[in-house]
């Protein structure tokens, strides 16, 4: 193992010096405060949270005490990070700029100790075994008086948000993780992580949809009833998405096509994705390119090329396809697979 450096020659987003655990299953990348001299650990802490989260502002404990110790997994679209920290505060104001990767919701898992978040005008305060989810591009506020460990999901908004019409009215809203489908979310959570170095990385990779919907359920559980968008527009919003999901694979597929298929008119349809700042059209392209995505990463798929993945998925145009791809993900299809 390399000891992280400090804060003056840490680079935001370079996790490369940071220790890996070296374990039979999937491997984590460990960064700590241990591995910082006490003077440096608030800046190397804001480095951290910058390039990692959120521009936000650290307060350490009042005995000046700042530990904290992160854990990253990637996680097919997602990440699952580890966190075990000391007492600490966390302010992220207003206007502050973020990088367009870190335009994400993160879940969070209480593991033990104490938990406040503060976002939108809800104040909520965590027990183990609780959940929550808050905005890193919005102002928030999190204060831990003592020490803590707690699970992160980072999921990415525009996927959490074509999962759930009004999302963002289930930020710093408490899912009990003591019964119900909070409980269940929580636990399978929980035992990825703490089963990942015993994993094969297919059987990870595989268990990161599978949490996703369950704490898809587990929003929709506490989403308020009186949020924006009806109960109407939310249901021909599931039917035209599942419509979509059905009709991925035909290169065909089009608004006139969706709205015969839904019995919508095209106009309400794009009327009901501009509720979550998208189209029709776009919402296809996102959802293509994701399946072609998680089967260029499945063993199942291993022998297919390419080029045959996409056209199973409607591309028919290859130049477009790996144009839409580097877009979407940062870099060609070959890279992504190798």
């Amino acid at each position: 193992m390399t000891n992280a450096q400090p804060a003056s020659e840490f680079q935001p987003g370079n996790i490369k010096s940071a220790r890996q655990s070296q374990a039979i299953g999937v491997i984590g990348t460990t960064i700590s405060t241990a591995d910082v001299a006490p003077r440096d650990r608030r800046e190397w802490m804001h480095h951290v949270l910058r390039s990692e989260y959120t521009r936000a502002e650290v307060t350490p404990p009042a005995d000046g005490n700042l530990f904290n110790e992160m854990t990253f997994y990637p996680w097919d679209a997602l990440r699952l990070d580890v966190i075990r920290s000391n007492a600490i505060t966390i302010n992220r104001y207003a206007h502050e700029p973020h990088h367009i990767s870190q335009d994400t919701y993160l879940a969070v898992v209480l593991l033990s100790g104490n938990y406040l978040l503060e976002q939108n005008g809800r104040e909520v305060f965590l027990q183990p075994g609780d959940m929550t989810i808050y905005d890193t591009t919005q102002p928030h506020r999190i204060h831990c008086s003592r020490e803590f460990n707690k699970l992160l999901v980072s999921i990415p908004r525009s996927m959490l948000r074509s999962r759930l019409a009004g999302v963002e009215h289930c930020t710093a809203v408490r899912i009990p993780g003591d019964q119900g489908i909070g409980a269940v979310t929580a636990n399978l959570i929980h035992s990825t992580a703490r089963q990942a170095a015993t994993l094969k990385h297919s059987e990870f990779t595989a268990l990161a949809e599978n949490s996703l919907d369950l704490l898809t359920l587990s929003l929709a559980s506490v989403r308020p009833q009186n949020y924006t968008l009806s109960r109407s527009r939310s249901l021909s919003l599931a039917r035209v998405k599942d419509f979509v999901e059905r009709h991925l694979q035909d290169p065909a597929l089009d608004t006139a096509q969706v709205a015969i298929g839904t019995g919508l008119s095209a106009r309400y349809i794009n009327d009901l994705f501009r509720d979550e700042d998208t189209s029709l059209m776009r919402f296809v392209w996102l959802r293509r390119l994701e399946h072609c995505r998680q089967d260029m990463l499945s063993p199942l798929h291993k022998g297919h090329r390419i080029s045959e993945i996409a056209l199973r998925w409607g591309f028919n145009d290859l130049s477009h396809f790996s144009r839409a791809f580097r877009q979407r993900f940062g870099c060609a299809p070959r890279e992504f697979r190798q």
